[in-house]
């Protein structure tokens, strides 16, 4: 089962090897022995963070991160592809869908075939609008400010999954469209930008030694909870939810070296690199 394997490449004691896609060892000081900053749940003078601290000001991270997401789609072609958005759910991410949108809006259904890579853009778009949503929310919800880094960072990848809810029945083909050669790039850079946002907003900052030790640990955990999402059929996605406060604790309770983090961050990636493959070839 989805659920029950997702669990085992996530235990902390398995001790794996392997390409990490966003780490660079070279960016984690060699005398570096504590936990990452993100996912402690002290501050880094080790005391526990007010919770009535200053607002959160986005325009102190990254310039990078804090970018909104590109609008390069031509306006029409976006116009088909949001009205597509709702036929996904009984169309799935196909060229029907889109025809189904450009008929809503009383447009030819022979634009369809002016969209480069058709399905491959609806996903895409959906990922773009996404996080343009995301960004919204976080500037809007006050309430983020007064949680420690590790929960906002949990709160943050709640709001992202919860948007997918409506597709998760059509979610794994928006998976292997994603990992599909011609669509990979566009799909790490969209994810890479995805897990900036998150980190920008949970307060780490790209000068942090340990941000792409963060950066790692962070994506594999939003990666794990969404495949397990897949087939979470408990209310409201509950199990989910559990599931991801799971995780956000195994980060968190590293209580020795660097190096631990680190086995848990390849542990996390090199886990959904394996699992992604039976998904997707089964």
């Amino acid at each position: 089962m989805l659920r029950l394997s997702a669990r085992r490449f996530l235990l902390p004691n398995l001790r794996r090897g392997g390409y990490i896609q966003d780490f660079d060892a070279t960016y984690v000081h060699p005398c570096q022995t504590t936990i990452p900053a993100l996912f402690s749940s002290v501050s880094e003078s080790g005391e526990i963070p007010s919770r009535d601290y200053n607002k959160f000001d986005s325009s102190a991270t990254s310039n990078e991160s804090q970018k909104k997401p590109s609008t390069h789609w031509p306006e029409e072609h976006a116009r088909v592809l949001r009205a597509s958005l709702p036929h996904v759910i009984g169309l799935g991410w196909s060229d029907a869908a889109m025809i189904r949108g450009a008929r809503e809006l009383g447009i030819s259904p022979s634009i369809v075939g002016s969209i480069p890579r058709k399905e491959a853009a609806l996903v895409e778009f959906f990922m773009d609008d996404c996080l343009q949503k995301l960004i919204d929310i976080i500037d809007e919800r006050e309430d983020l400010e007064a949680l420690i880094p590790s929960e906002r960072a949990r709160e943050i990848i709640k709001i992202r999954l919860k948007m997918q809810a409506p597709y998760i029945s059509k979610w794994p083909q928006a998976l292997s469209i994603q990992v599909q050669p011609m669509n990979i790039s566009t799909s790490i850079k969209q994810r890479n930008t995805l897990v900036n946002e998150i980190m920008s907003a949970s307060n780490d900052t790209v000068n942090s030694l340990n941000w792409h030790l963060n950066h790692t640990l962070l994506g594999g955990i939003y990666s794990a909870a969404e495949i397990y999402m897949l087939t979470d059929a408990s209310p409201d996605f509950q199990g989910t939810w559990t599931f991801l406060d799971e995780r956000i604790r195994d980060a968190s309770d590293f209580k020795n070296t660097v190096q631990e983090a680190k086995h848990f961050a390849e542990t996390v990636e090199v886990g959904i690199q394996n699992f992604a493959k039976k998904i997707f070839q089964g």
